[in-house]
C-alpha cells in the first residue's frame, strides 16, 4: 500500500518517466520542462520524496543539483513495463 500510495501521487509517475533510461543526470529546471512546467513547489516535494523512498538521487554539480533514477528507481521501471504495453495496447483501440 505504501509503493502504491507513494505511486498515485499527482506527478509521480511522470517525474519517474522522464528520468527513466536517460543515463545522465537531469537538472531540476529541464525535468520542470520536460514535466510541463509544473511548478517547482510540487517536483521538489516529488524529488524529495522519490529520493526518502530510495527511487531517485540527487548529484550536486556546480550550478544546481541533478537528478536520476538509483538501481531500486530502474527496477521500478522495468515492473512498470507491463502496464505500459497494456496502456500501448489499449491506445490503439481507441
Amino acid at each position: 500500500m505504501a509503493a502504491l500510495d507513494l505511486l498515485g501521487r499527482r506527478w509521480t509517475l511522470r517525474v519517474i518517466w522522464e528520468l527513466r533510461g536517460n543515463g545522465a543526470p537531469i537538472g531540476f529546471r529541464d525535468l520542470q520542462r520536460r514535466c510541463d512546467g509544473m511548478s517547482s513547489s510540487v517536483l521538489s516535494t516529488r524529488l524529495t520524496e522519490l529520493r526518502e523512498a530510495g527511487i531517485a538521487a540527487s548529484t550536486a554539480t556546480a550550478a544546481q543539483p541533478a537528478w536520476q533514477l538509483t538501481a531500486l528507481g530502474d527496477d521500478l521501471v522495468t515492473a512498470m513495463g507491463p502496464l505500459l504495453d497494456w496502456s500501448r495496447a489499449w491506445a490503439e483501440r481507441r
